[in-house]
């Protein structure tokens, strides 16, 4: 690993949304960050193209990990199947050029920085050892030990997405934070990231006009159903309560809840 970074903004489950990711990488602390880590679900959703070459323009400043929903999206644009029920997958795999589909398949999971004030901390999309389970706030502390039990004692941090909200807590010492969602969140809408600093974690949310971004989502894509799309996810009409419910039976517990859609 490289020298510490002294500021990193984490983003997470961008998911083909150009007028909400812009909103977050226009904050000056993103903009002023050593590093932005992206954790995966980059481009499954209506505007996968710009997304994807959005998040180049950021160069090597930026570290893009592999979410599921990438790991799909290359499995459908090269001929396979995933069986994964999310009808926007197989449109947006469609949309991918060959070096999309090269660079999404050549992104790390999980990946390490050292930063400033936190050591060595893990980026991982799911789980530092899974890019698609499930792991949640208020998941019981014998899942987080599970999840978590093949890391090195002295990773001091581990950076989650995939369940598109966010938290920040301690499990046995050891922090884990989930920045919430860019393009599909779940609670609120807008952009939801966090900010490492000086061993300081701050979750943080960039308000953006839900209808303009809309508008501009259904402008940007040539998805069929691009405005039903976004009138579910970037105007986040299902809760944080409807995704804790419906996620609750992947970490183990409870019973089926309602369908929060996506490809989380």
């Amino acid at each position: 690993m490289s020298e510490d970074a002294r500021t990193v903004a984490v983003l997470s489950d961008v998911h083909g949304v150009l007028p909400v990711l812009d909103a977050v990488l226009a904050e000056p602390d993103v903009a002023a960050a050593d590093r932005v880590v992206v954790t995966g679900d980059h481009v499954a959703g209506p505007q996968p193209r710009a997304v994807l070459d959005r998040l180049r323009s950021l160069g090597e400043r930026a570290l893009l990990v592999r979410g599921n929903a990438d790991r799909e999206l290359v499995a459908l644009a090269r001929g396979g199947t995933t069986g994964i029920p999310d009808p926007v997958a197989p449109w947006a795999a469609a949309q991918l050029r060959p070096d999309d589909v090269a660079l999404l398949a050549g992104l790390p999971h999980p990946a390490q920085l050292r930063v400033r004030g936190f050591g060595r901390v893990v980026f991982c999309h799911a789980t530092p050892r899974d890019d698609e389970e499930v792991v949640l706030v208020d998941s019981s502390l014998d899942r987080w030990a599970e999840v978590l039990g093949g890391l090195d004692p002295d990773v001091t941090t581990v950076v989650m997405g995939h369940t598109h909200m966010p938290f920040a807590r301690l499990v046995d010492r050891r922090l884990c934070v989930n920045p919430g969602s860019v393009g599909m969140p779940y609670g609120r809408a807008g952009g939801s990231w966090a900010l490492l600093r000086d061993g300081q974690v701050e979750l943080r949310h960039t308000p953006v006009d839900v209808e303009a971004a809309v508008a501009a989502v259904v402008a940007g894509s040539g998805y069929p159903d691009a405005e039903q799309w976004a009138r579910e996810y970037v105007t986040s009409a299902n809760s944080d309560v409807d995704a804790l419910r419906a996620f609750a039976p992947r970490d183990g517990r409870g019973t089926s809840g309602p369908d929060v859609g996506g490809s989380a």
